[in-house]
């Protein structure tokens, strides 16, 4: 990974006219140093232990917001320009023949559907590290390339502070089961290899039916251990180098989510949104991954 500079053109819609504003970012690549057969990281990354309380649910409808410029001059006849009502991050309509719903709101399979994500409806990134977004949505579709205990995946896309993602899965949905239903992966990894002493990069992640409308998982811990914020459980399954399912909590690593926690009984969209208020490297989430765990259409 190395350093470049890039520009970020985004639009928002605000008091009835549309705003242009560059956002600059720079990107910041992660130290890393080896010594003693242990891999380590020079930026100061926050430290975790393994095993979290779990907390209620809490919902959201938040998108984060752009910076916002100067205003669109009018056009030649002196009108405002046109609105762009659609709030910032906001996908388009689900994409045809995902699947469907009936009338009692039960979701009708057509075949087997995806168990990772296979698309990204809406995306906004964040400023600071940018990692893999000149490469997105590749590195965040299909299953996860964990570096282990002991080294954090470089297949990952960097959020930016604030910033964040929204993903799909083709032909599928995430229905509430026994236990976790699905798992995000991050590249988190252990200092020295040590599992209790982990380097966590924060992210809050969120569920919905209709992509526009999330639930969040509680996530506002500054310290380990960091409850259901994900970033902070290594990666064990690597999609190019072992045969760990992805897909079993049991063995994959990563973060879990139980729907049943948030009081949600399906989702067809997952949303990782980096938390705005941790700065710095460790401060920026690097998404790999998203797997369910159990699917509407197996």
């Amino acid at each position: 990974m190395h350093p470049f500079n890039r520009r970020h053109v985004v639009k928002a819609a605000v008091a009835g006219a549309t705003l242009a504003v560059t956002a600059c970012g720079t990107r910041a690549h992660r130290d890393t140093q080896k010594g003693d057969g242990a891999e380590t990281r020079r930026d100061g990354g926050a430290l975790a232990d393994t095993g979290a309380p779990r907390d209620a649910g809490v919902p959201s409808t938040e998108v984060p917001d752009a910076h916002l410029g100067a205003p669109t001059p009018p056009d030649a006849e002196g009108l405002p320009p046109a609105i762009d009502a659609s709030p910032q991050g906001t996908p388009s309509p689900p994409e045809g023949g995902v699947l469907d719903v009936d009338a009692s709101d039960e979701i009708v399979c057509h075949g087997t559907g995806a168990r990772f994500a296979t698309s990204s409806p809406s995306h906004m990134f964040g400023t600071g590290q940018d990692t893999g977004q000149d490469l997105f949505p590749a590195p965040v579709l299909g299953p996860p390339k964990g570096g282990g205990i002991c080294q954090g995946s470089t297949d990952v896309v960097s959020l930016g502070n604030g910033g964040f993602v929204v993903l799909a899965f083709s032909g599928n949905a995430i229905v509430d089961g026994p236990g976790p239903d699905f798992i995000v992966f991050e590249n988190p990894f252990g200092i020295n290899c040590d599992p209790t002493h982990v380097f966590a990069e924060l992210g809050t992640v969120g569920v919905s039916n209709d992509g526009v409308n999330f639930t969040d998982f509680p996530c506002t811990a500054t310290m380990a251990p960091y409850g259901e914020c994900s970033g902070w459980h290594p990666v064990n399954a690597n999609a190019d180098s072992n045969d760990i399912d992805p897909t079993d909590p049991a063995v994959a690593g990563g973060d879990v989510y139980d729907l049943a926690d948030i009081g949600v009984k399906s989702a067809r969209y997952v949303r990782i949104t980096d938390r705005v208020d941790l700065t710095g490297m460790a401060g920026v989430y690097d998404l790999d991954a998203v797997s369910i765990v159990h699917p509407a259409c197996p």
